[in-house]
């Protein structure tokens, strides 16, 4: 499941992305044909996920497997993302990060409007914590 439309801008401190997807009415996200602001986090990891690929070494080989282990101080302002006619804005800026994990800030905007912020942390190489049987 892809989310994001375009990467508009990235560089070692953050990525930027945007996204129409929350208008599909059969969006894989939407329960009961309403598409709630939780799902937030999901466009917000991806183009977390994106920038890790982005920064990665081209001779690395295999991408490296990234759990998403926690998500923290989390604003929803928002019940859901139906009606929003125009294109989401994700945001994502690294904060901290070694050969371990990741910390990254998220904002999620919709024109002026924010509609999600938090801060999301991300375990690198989780092939090890979960197995490669349950790594989809």
């Amino acid at each position: 499941m892809c989310l994001l439309d375009r990467v508009l801008r990235w560089d070692q401190a953050g990525i930027e992305c945007s996204s129409t997807t929350h208008r599909a009415p059969d969006h894989p996200l939407r329960a009961g044909g309403r598409l709630g602001a939780a799902c937030l986090i999901e466009y917000a990891a991806q183009a977390m996920a994106v920038h890790g690929a982005l920064l990665a070494p081209a001779a690395a080989g295999d991408a490296r497997v990234g759990l998403l282990a926690s998500v923290r101080n989390v604003d929803l302002f928002v019940v859901a993302l139906d009606g929003l006619s125009g294109e989401l804005l994700i945001a994502a800026d690294r904060q901290h990060g070694d050969a371990r994990g990741v910390l990254y800030g998220f904002r999620i905007s919709h024109g002026p409007q924010l509609l999600a912020q938090g801060r999301a942390a991300v375990l690198l190489d989780a092939t090890g914590v979960l197995g490669t049987d349950h790594i989809a």
